[in-house]
C-alpha cells in the first residue's frame, strides 16, 4: 500500500495594523525536518496518524503576535517554502499551519498571497487543510485555494491541538477516499474584537456548542466559525462560517443556518469580563476584600492580540497613583514594557540596589512617551527565549517588569519563573485582553481596563479605512443582510458566488 504524501509548511501570526511593532526573524522561531515533528504530539513517532501518511516536514514559522511582518522577512520565507516543496516532489496533500490573520507590509491578503505560491508549486490535485485560528479572515483568494479549512472552537483558545490534530486527521480521511469536498461558505457583516465574542459566556458559547452535533450530520466533514480580527484593515475583514462536505444541500442549508444565527446575535455580544476605565478597574482593585490576586486587563496593548508590547500609558498612570507607590501599598505586578537599552543599563546594578532608568515607548510612542522608574532592582533573570533579559523594579508597592524583547504575560509560570508568585500579589496588571486560563483560575476579581493602544477594543477610535463597508457594528442595516451560501470545489464555484 502507498502511503499519501503529506507536506508540513505555514508561518503563523496575528498582526495588528495599528501596531507600531514590524515583524522580524528573532520574532519567528523557525522548524524543520525532525524539529517541525516535534511540534506536533499528534504525529510522534508510531502515533496512528504518523502511521497513515508519509508527512514531509518542510517549514514552520510561528510567532507571538504583533505588527505586519517585514517584507524582506516574509518574501525570505516564502521562498523557503517554495523551494521545500518544488525538493520534495510530487504530494498528495499539504498541511498547511497559519493563524489566518498575519499581515505584511505592502502585501495584502498574506496568507492568500502564501497560498497562492504553494498552489503553484503543488498544482490543484493536491487538498490543502488548513488549521486556523478563530481570529483568522477568510478572503476569497485563501476560500478559492483550500479544501479542507477549519479553526478553533474555543476562545481563549484551549483546543488548539484538537484542531490540528482534526485537521490532520480530515486531510489523511479525504485523501484515502480519493475524493475531494465541497465547501459551502458565508461572508457575515460583523467585526467584533475577541473580548466580545469568548465561548465563555454567550451568545458564542452556544454558536460554537453545536458545532460537534452539526459534524455528526451526514454529509457534513467540518465547520468552522471565523469570528475575524478586528485589529487588521484590510477588505478580508469580516466574520465567516464554511462547511465541508459532501452532500452540497446539506451543508449549504447547515452553513446559511449557523450564518443567520450569527447575525442574529450580533446584539447580544458583550465583553466577557467587567470592563471599566483605568481608574475604575484600580478602585475597584483597591476597595476588593477577601482572596488575592485582583487581575486587570491592559487590554489596549496586549502581545498576545498583536500589541506592540512597549506602550507606557498604563504604567505610567498607576506610577502616578500614590496609593500604589508608597512604601506599604499594596503589593502590584505590572507586567510588562519591553526595552533593550533600558534593560542593559541595569545589567551591571546589583540586585537590591536603587536604580534610576527610563524605559518603554521606544517603539510605540504615539499614546504615551518613555517612563522613569526610580526605584529598587527587585531582580535580575536572563535567558529567557523569548524576552531575554528581564528586570523587576520595585517602587513602592508596584513591581514594574522590563524585558529585553517582546513578551506576553499570559500564564502564571510566566510570573513565577521571574520569583514573583500572582497568588501572592494584591493586584495583578498585565497586557492582555480576556484572561489565559492559568491567569483566570487564580483571579480573584477582574477588570477588563479600555485602555489605549494598538489593540483598543473601541474600534472606531482606531479608524478602518478599508473594511468593506456595511459592516456591524459600524453601519445601520435597514434589512437583514444576503447570507446566502456559495459552494467552492476544487478551486471554482459550484453554486453561487461571493467575488472580491
Amino acid at each position: 500500500m502507498t502511503l499519501p504524501r503529506i507536506a508540513i509548511v505555514g508561518i503563523a501570526i496575528e498582526s495588528s495594523a495599528y501596531a507600531a511593532h514590524k515583524a522580524d526573524y528573532r520574532d519567528f522561531p523557525v522548524l524543520t525536518g525532525d524539529a517541525l515533528f516535534e511540534r506536533y504530539a499528534f504525529l510522534a513517532e508510531g502515533a496512528p496518524l504518523r502511521e497513515a501518511a508519509e508527512w514531509l516536514p518542510i517549514f514552520m514559522a510561528r510567532a507571538i503576535p504583533g505588527g505586519a511582518v517585514r517584507r524582506e522577512v516574509y518574501d525570505d520565507f516564502k521562498q523557503r517554502i517554495v523551494a521545500g516543496l518544488r525538493e520534495a516532489g510530487p504530494v498528495d496533500g499539504v498541511y498547511f499551519d497559519i493563524h489566518g490573520a498575519m499581515s505584511v507590509v505592502d502585501v495584502d491578503d498574506a496568507e492568500g498571497d502564501l497560498v497562492t505560491a504553494v498552489r503553484e508549486v503543488v498544482g490543484d490535485d493536491a487538498l490543502i487543510a488548513a488549521p486556523m485560528d478563530l481570529h483568522g479572515n477568510m478572503s476569497e483568494t485563501l476560500a478559492l485555494a483550500l479544501d479542507l479549512p477549519t479553526c478553533y472552537r474555543l476562545a481563549p483558545h484551549e483546543d488548539a491541538w484538537e484542531t490540528k490534530e482534526r485537521s490532520a486527521a480530515r486531510l489523511v480521511e479525504w485523501l484515502g477516499r480519493g475524493d475531494k469536498p465541497m465547501t459551502a461558505w458565508v461572508r457575515v457583516p460583523i467585526l467584533l474584537p475577541g473580548e466580545k465574542t469568548s465561548t465563555r459566556v454567550e451568545p458564542a458559547r452556544s454558536l460554537y456548542a453545536q458545532i460537534d452535533d452539526v459534524e455528526k450530520t451526514p454529509g457534513v466533514s467540518d465547520l468552522g466559525l471565523w469570528i475575524g480580527y478586528a485589529w487588521a484593515d484590510e477588505p478580508r475583514c469580516h466574520a465567516t462560517v464554511m462547511v465541508t462536505g459532501d452532500e452540497i444541500d446539506v451543508i449549504t442549508a447547515e452553513v446559511e443556518r449557523i450564518a443567520g444565527e450569527l447575525w442574529d446575535a450580533r446584539d447580544g455580544f458583550e465583553f466577557v469580563g467587567p470592563p471599566g476605565t483605568l481608574d475604575e478597574a484600580v478602585e475597584s482593585a483597591l476597595a476588593h476584600e477577601g482572596e488575592k490576586p485582583y487581575l486587570i486587563s491592559d487590554s489596549g496593548d496586549n502581545p498576545g492580540a498583536g500589541g506592540s508590547g512597549d506602550v507606557t500609558w498604563t504604567l505610567a498612570r498607576l506610577l502616578g497613583k500614590p496609593e500604589l507607590t508608597r512604601a506599604d501599598a499594596p503589593v502590584t505586578y505590572v507586567a510588562s514594557v519591553f526595552d533593550h537599552e533600558g534593560v542593559a543599563a541595569l545589567a551591571s546594578a546589583a540586585v537590591g540596589s536603587e536604580v534610576d532608568v527610563t524605559v518603554g515607548a521606544r517603539v510605540d510612542h504615539r499614546v504615551s512617551g518613555p517612563v522613569r522608574l526610580a526605584g529598587v532592582l527587585e531582580s535580575f533573570h536572563a535567558g529567557d527565549p523569548a524576552a531575554g533579559r528581564i528586570a523587576v523594579i520595585r517602587v513602592g508597592g508596584i513591581r514594574a517588569v522590563v524585558t529585553e524583547f517582546r513578551k506576553a504575560y499570559h500564564d502564571v509560570a510566566d510570573f513565577r519563573a521571574i520569583g514573583l508568585e500572582p497568588t501572592e500579589a494584591d493586584i495583578v496588571v498585565t497586557k492582555i485582553g480576556y484572561l489565559e486560563p492559568t491567569l483566570y483560575d487564580v483571579a480573584k476579581g477582574w477588570t477588563l481596563a479600555l485602555t489605549p493602544g494598538p489593540v483598543d477594543q473601541d474600534l472606531e477610535r482606531l479608524g478602518h479605512s478599508r473594511i468593506v463597508r456595511p459592516m456591524f457594528p459600524y453601519d445601520d442595516f435597514a434589512e437583514r443582510p444576503d447570507l446566502s451560501a456559495a459552494v467552492l470545489q476544487n478551486r471554482r464555484y459550484v453554486r453561487g458566488f461571493v467575488g472580491a
